[in-house]
């Protein structure tokens, strides 16, 4: 029992020095340390450059018709990957919160749906498993309100959040023959948000950033006509963005 006790009051211990230093002022850490670009967060606008990997994919919901037919017993959404470039605009409002306009934003992507067919058509020359390809490009524009810590050194933390419009530009909601196609419509929007990281260096600041997209409208152009597109209802987009960026 006394070994317990004695144990307890020494994690107690180390988890007070831990917290200690956690709190301690950032001036303990950076009494040796050049500052790169130290008036850069009294701008009051910047602008940067965001090189993007997209792992793209959809959120199905069915539709009633699905569970009166027998051909398709599966609809599994499938993530894929895809590259993506912005510009940002970065307004400062306080020392800790900015605005950010991402604008103009260009994706390319692809959607991707599986199927288990149980009476697959040779003639149309399906099998028991078919992957519907959509392919996208997509050009975006966001709004985000960000939170940034205090500087430590040359490195900061940073959380956002806020909403997205998107419009397709090779989607195909429009075709009129797509037999073999799960038709998408043009317009998106949703929400976003994520963390990302300031390192400061002499002429740039380099800050990787993950972000998770959710769209919130309806992204399916339902065709009853269609075997692939009539057992549908929603489909809502989802993206998660691993980004560097390159400010000035």
């Amino acid at each position: 029992m006394y070994y317990l006790l004695r144990k307890k009051k020494t994690n107690l211990k180390s988890i007070a020095v831990i917290l200690l230093l956690l709190t301690a002022s950032p001036r303990l850490f950076s009494q040796n340390v050049e500052l790169n670009l130290p008036d850069h967060d009294n701008k009051k606008y910047y602008l940067g450059i965001a090189l993007m990997y997209v792992s793209s994919g959809l959120r199905v919901s069915h539709h009633p018709s699905f569970l009166g037919q027998d051909t398709i017993q599966v609809i599994d959404p499938k993530n894929t990957a895809g590259l993506g470039l912005a510009g940002l605009h970065t307004f400062t409002l306080s020392q800790h919160f900015e605005v950010r306009a991402v604008f103009p934003q260009l994706l390319f992507a692809t959607k991707s749906l599986i199927y288990n067919v149980k009476y697959p058509d040779p003639a149309q020359e399906e099998t028991a498993i078919m992957t519907k390809n959509v392919e996208s490009i997509v050009a975006g524009a966001g709004l985000h309100l960000k939170f940034r810590s205090d500087r430590i050194n040359n490195f900061a933390f940073y959380i956002f959040g806020g909403g997205k419009i998107d419009y397709d530009a090779s989607s195909n909601s429009g075709a009129r023959r797509a037999e073999n196609l799960v038709k998408l419509k043009k317009f998106d929007y949703g929400v976003e948000g994520g963390i990302g990281f300031n390192f400061y260096f002499p002429v740039f600041i380099l800050s990787p950033e993950l972000k998770i997209s959710n769209g919130l409208s309806n992204s399916h152009s339902r065709d009853q006509n269609l075997k692939f597109s009539s057992t549908i209802d929603k489909l809502n987009t989802r993206m998660i963005l691993f980004s560097l960026i390159f400010e000035g």
